[in-house]
């Protein structure tokens, strides 16, 4: 692959710190959610994979949109991502919840979600690897 661009990031003192972009444009404080036994002050890793899934989810789906001649660009993608104990460690897991316009039937609109799901560069990340549903709604 040739990168057409590199985000570049850096987070200090783990799930309690704080995450800054390299162009600062991106400046975040960072804490452990409630549930987990934190205070809940600060954005999680968690919430940050969620947005950037549902983003790019959202892109590729406009894109094979596009390519089929479908109006897809109301469509509105939210990122649910889980964190939970898996043996010794941890594990994730994902739901996008697709909301498609009215104006796209329910076969059209599973078969460009499944073509979205294919051209995404998160879902290619994530395939095999963790648990993905999509959920049209």
């Amino acid at each position: 692959m040739d990168a057409l661009y590199t985000a570049v990031a850096t987070a200090t003192h783990g799930r309690e710190g704080r995450a800054v972009s390299s162009d600062g444009r991106l400046d975040l404080q960072l804490a452990l959610p409630v549930e987990m036994g934190g205070d809940g002050q600060g954005t999680n890793p968690e919430q940050l994979f969620a947005a950037g899934y549902a983003a790019c989810f959202a892109g590729a789906l406009g894109l094979v949109g596009r390519r089929a001649e479908v109006d897809v660009s109301d469509a509105a993608v939210t990122g649910e991502v889980g964190i939970g104990k898996q043996g010794e460690g941890f594990a994730l897991a994902v739901t996008l919840r697709i909301e498609l316009p009215g104006s796209v039937d329910e076969a059209t609109g599973r078969k460009l979600v499944e073509q979205a799901h294919q051209v995404c560069p998160y879902s290619h990340a994530t395939r095999g690897n963790i648990p993905v549903e999509l959920v049209i709604e």
